[in-house]
């Protein structure tokens, strides 16, 4: 099975958490693997051109959820674009102690699950 390329959607002050979940795909024991796509660091003034392109390339969208979502204006424009495109999104909880408690409006519509190797897994496969 190829890997599937898949954008990971971010707000900047969870880079951490794109970090850990880039790594966590590289571990050999991991059930799942993909291929990192997201924005690595902030584009020009094109970024929204050059950020639709890569979004339109690949199988899924990865977006993690925290209490940093709602005012990452990036981060919110991926997922309007994502949904745009009509690229399969999930939300995955940052980590249990940042849920925010209201989601935005972008994540009408998009399934937020439990950070788990067997939730990401899972999700991968049914993108074939």
């Amino acid at each position: 099975m190829l890997a599937k390329r898949i954008f990971i959607s971010f707000a900047i002050e969870d880079k951490t958490l794109r970090d850990f979940l880039v790594g966590q795909s590289r571990n050999e024991k991991s059930p799942f693997e993909f291929v990192d796509m997201s924005v690595k660091q902030p584009w020009d003034s094109a970024w929204k051109t050059k950020c639709r392109t890569k979004i339109k390339g690949c199988d899924g969208v990865i977006v993690i959820v925290t209490k940093n979502t709602k005012n990452a204006d990036g981060q919110l424009w991926e997922i309007r674009c994502a949904k745009e495109e009509g690229i399969p999104c999930i939300g995955i909880w940052g980590n249990h102690d940042n849920r925010p408690t209201i989601l935005p409006d972008e994540l009408k519509g998009v399934k937020v699950i439990n950070w788990t190797w067997n939730n990401i897994a899972n999700w991968l496969k049914s993108l074939d």
